[in-house]
């Protein structure tokens, strides 16, 4: 008998929890990953917050909240199994006003939903013995949100799928792909202008920023197009990390898929506050001078951008006013803690979030996975995919060994 082969396209953390999944579950199959970079997790994975959700916000039945709730613990176990770092440091949303305590009502029913334990409300008081700088009227606590470093826990997939007989290959950018009745077939390219060519019966596309790219040449629809929106970080200076035990949230604008400058403890000791999101002008431009001319018309030419920019013209200004000026941050940083200045922030790195947008202007919120022939499409996957991303690898599995 004939062996199945797998490509999977893109070695972050979701592509190689799936790598990993398949090695380990189906050991007959012979698992290749491609990825263009010449290390894993270079992008979305590596430049997150570092934050496993608990799945608070997700609403109940979509497919964030059941892959997260169940990619979680499968998280935890893995960690734990390893050595790797995870630390429940617990996390508070803080009402300001009247409205946003209203929206804890919802976030709170939805926490429940979504078996999220130990969730409780928070008076002001309660608020201060758990971050005891914050100021707000109410919160609501979850005191099982955890951190951890996701870099660490794709590197140590990597491993796990090399030991188990996949294949791993860096400096191996995708430049084509075409599929037939028989599987698919992948072009490859170096920067030597050397040509391969990879013979799969399924590929699995787990692209993050450039998945619509991928997708399309697989043949699937244009819709969605990934547009990037960088989120500006920084840091506190450490004589201010006592500022923040865990993790300090705005309560979230339901309007929005962006959470609002929030506050961060990072398993290795720093606290950042971040990220706002602004537009990139580049897939990956992870600075104000990051520009590709090709990133950023296909942006501007796909009619989505310009329905959501007429919508939400007002909150894309203040979102550049944030990023622009360290007083403005600071500012939004003193919603949740008064005690923050200018003085006490200082530049981090940024990252930048593949965010799927429809023709018709709306922001994808939820996982979005579509199949085509041959080729899977992970075609949004957004926080909280890291999370999830075991529970995603069980989700895509499934879906591969059906079309094989």
């Amino acid at each position: 008998m004939s062996t199945t082969r797998i490509g999977i396209v893109g070695a972050g953390i979701v592509g190689l929890a799936l790598a990993r999944w398949i090695t380990l579950n189906r050991p007959g199959v012979r698992v290749t990953v491609l990825e263009k970079e010449d290390r894993v997790a270079v992008h979305q994975t590596g430049h997150n917050s570092g934050v496993v959700h608990a799945g608070l916000y997700y609403k109940p039945g979509s497919l964030k909240a059941e892959l997260c709730h169940r990619g979680k613990g499968l998280l935890r176990d893995y960690c734990v199994e390893r050595g790797l770092p995870y630390q429940e440091v617990g996390k508070v949303l803080v009402a300001r006003t009247r409205e946003d305590a209203a929206r804890l009502d919802d976030i709170e029913h939805r926490a429940k939903a979504n078996g999220v334990d130990g969730v409780r409300r928070l008076g002001p008081d309660t608020l201060r013995d758990i971050e005891p700088h914050v100021q707000g009227i109410e919160g609501l606590h979850s005191p099982r949100t955890a951190i951890t470093d996701f870099v660490a826990i794709a590197e140590s997939f990597a491993d796990d799928v090399r030991r188990s007989g996949g294949r791993i290959h860096l400096g191996t950018p995708v430049i084509a792909l075409r599929q037939d009745t028989d599987g698919a077939e992948v072009l490859t390219g170096d920067p030597m202008g050397d040509r391969v060519r990879w013979r799969f019966d399924t590929v699995v596309i787990c692209g993050g920023l450039h998945s619509d790219r991928l997708a399309r040449m697989a043949g699937a629809e244009a819709d969605p197009r990934i547009v990037p929106f960088r989120g500006q970080y920084h840091e506190l200076i450490p004589e201010r990390r006592d500022l923040v035990r865990g993790l300090v949230y705005p309560v979230p604008d339901p309007r929005y898929p962006f959470l609002g400058v929030h506050l961060t403890r990072h398993v290795h000791g720093e606290v950042m506050a971040g990220p706002n999101a602004v537009l990139a002008a580049a897939r990956e431009g992870y600075r104000f001078r990051d520009i590709l001319p090709d990133d950023l018309a296909a942006t501007l030419g796909w009619p989505g951008f310009w329905r959501l920019a007429r919508e939400h013209w007002a909150m894309g200004a203040r979102e550049v006013a944030v990023a622009a000026s360290a007083s403005v941050f600071a500012r939004e940083a003193r919603r949740l803690i008064p005690e923050i200045t200018a003085a006490d922030l200082r530049p981090a790195p940024a990252g930048v979030r593949a965010q799927a947008l429809g023709r018709d202007g709306r922001l994808l919120d939820d996982f979005a996975i579509d199949t085509h022939g041959r080729v899977i499409c992970v075609r949004n996957a957004p926080s909280p995919a890291a999370t999830s991303s075991p529970a995603i690898a069980e989700y895509l599995g499934e879906k591969v060994l059906a079309t094989t």
